[in-house]
């Protein structure tokens, strides 16, 4: 017997892919990844988004997700591509989608594919780590401790139990900063140390919290409530420059030198009706 095909017609080929950046802002930081899956596909469902689906017994809509941020973290720079059976305007689509997610998952720049390798571009993160009760000099103290080491080691329990790995080699620089980029969502003390933070991606992935752990093994850096942690960039990381650069912009540059297409721009300039 051959295998069991799913009935009805094949799903609608792709005919155009969206990349979209987001924001977990506020409280909407303690969402989980799933939590905000399940969000942007009831705002697809809302905004109409003709969504190309995938193919099989249980057709979903075709949604990539790159490298998002661990629950309980803020950041101005979540990625994800979609794939749509018709095309849209991506500026329209955005506004539609962003209407149509709660304020904190906010979606905040769109632009068609025209390159492959979103994912690849994500070699790098900026992050703001916001210390409450943390006296500034006592964690500049402790920043010159960790970058002055050849290694740091810490712990992490995973899945397949505890892991041993180095942070010190994933960052790139580490510093104090005079400000924040992100408003407090939650009274300041009076003592509060902010850290700017580049890491690079690596595998295992280095995060903010294992920096943290970096700090207190060789400094007994220990703040006395949980860090904030906001994720302000992410991209290819320029090593001449030492910055994080949008990983958008080679779309944006292949529009540039080729437009959208005339469904495309038909879609972004369709009459609004005649006036009352």
């Amino acid at each position: 017997m051959g295998k069991r095909q799913p009935e009805g017609p094949p799903p609608a080929p792709v005919v155009q892919r969206i990349r979209l950046r987001y924001t977990k802002r506020g409280r909407l930081r303690f969402t989980s990844h799933r939590d905000f899956q399940r969000a942007f596909e009831r705002a697809l469902r809302r905004a109409e988004v003709p969504m190309a689906y995938s193919a099989g017994f249980t057709p979903h809509p075709r949604v990539s997700y790159a490298n998002a941020a661990p629950t309980g973290t803020g950041s101005e720079a979540e990625y994800l591509e979609i794939a749509l059976a018709a095309p849209r305007d991506p500026q329209t689509l955005r506004a539609l989608l962003d209407e149509s997610m709660p304020a904190g998952l906010d979606i905040v720049d769109a632009v068609e594919a025209r390159t492959s390798g979103l994912a690849d571009r994500l070699t790098a993160s900026i992050w703001e780590l916001r210390l409450d009760g943390t006296d500034p000099a006592e964690a500049e103290r402790a920043v010159a401790l960790f970058l002055a080491a050849e290694t740091v080691e810490v712990q992490r329990r995973t899945k397949n139990g505890m892991r041993t790995f180095d942070t010190r080699g994933a960052v790139v620089s580490l510093d104090l900063a005079t400000t924040s980029v992100v408003p407090a969502d939650r009274p300041l003390d009076s003592a509060c140390a902010i850290l700017r933070l580049v890491v690079r991606h690596l595998t295992p992935a280095v995060r903010p919290d294992d920096v943290l752990s970096g700090l207190r093994a060789v400094a007994d850096l220990a703040p006395p409530v949980p860090a904030a942690v906001t994720r302000l960039a992410q991209g290819l990381f320029d090593e001449e420059s030492g910055t994080v650069t949008d990983p958008l912009a080679p779309d944006r540059e292949a529009i540039t030198a080729a437009p959208p297409t005339a469904a495309v721009a038909a879609d972004a300039k369709a009459p609004e009706g005649p006036a009352a």
